[in-house]
């Protein structure tokens, strides 16, 4: 997602995710899944798929993508764009590790973002 204007929120810890998990965060109406790798990188993205709107933070995370669990279609964490013959996408945004602590960047005058648990992984 292109934004003029960011602010880097806090959303918890590296911890708070489990290792091919997803943890969600809302954001006014929009709920975002933030994912954690097997090594430890975090991606997020809207909690959207593109092809039937399913809850990716309930997928399975692999290789740097997740299925989405409703038709099995593969999201790169890193791009959101849909993987192999399926075409579209979902709106990524930058993570940063500051230690442990996951910052999440918004643009900047939106609602601060809150933590729910998805308890996915």
């Amino acid at each position: 997602m292109r934004m003029t204007g960011q602010e880097w929120v806090s959303i918890g810890t590296l911890h708070d995710i489990p290792q091919r998990g997803a943890r969600c965060v809302r954001n006014g109406d929009m709920t975002i899944a933030v994912f954690r790798t097997a090594d430890d990188r975090v991606f997020a993205m809207e909690d959207k798929c593109p092809h039937r709107a399913g809850p990716l933070s309930q997928g399975i995370v692999h290789d740097g993508c997740v299925t989405c669990p409703l038709h099995n279609w593969i999201i790169s964490l890193e791009t959101g764009r849909a993987q192999g013959a399926d075409e579209g996408g979902t709106a990524t945004f930058a993570v940063r590790l500051e230690g442990q602590r996951i910052l999440l960047a918004l643009p900047c005058g939106s609602a601060a973002a809150v933590a729910e648990s998805c308890d996915h992984g």
